[in-house]
């Protein structure tokens, strides 16, 4: 992601799982005003991390671009 903007991704459906195209991007719970403190989260070699506020479970998808996940609506992509 380096040189890039991070992606953040909400759980606005209370999913137990979101599947993303990237392994750096920033959790922010659900949107605004239910959004917990925007978290940065790096897979490094893994393919999945569970947010530490939220406790969803992100899991990285090769076949996914980088602005897609499922389900379908996860990416904000107006977070500041």
């Amino acid at each position: 992601m380096a040189g890039g903007l991070i992606p953040h991704f909400a759980n606005d459906k209370g999913a137990e799982r979101i599947f993303i195209g990237v392994k750096e991007f920033n959790c922010m719970g659900a949107r605004a005003p239910f959004d917990h403190p925007h978290v940065y989260l790096d897979m490094g070699q893994d393919s999945q991390i569970l947010c530490p506020y939220c406790s969803t479970l992100f899991v990285h998808d090769p076949r996914l671009a980088e602005t897609e996940s499922d389900p379908k609506g996860s990416l904000v992509s107006d977070a500041a």
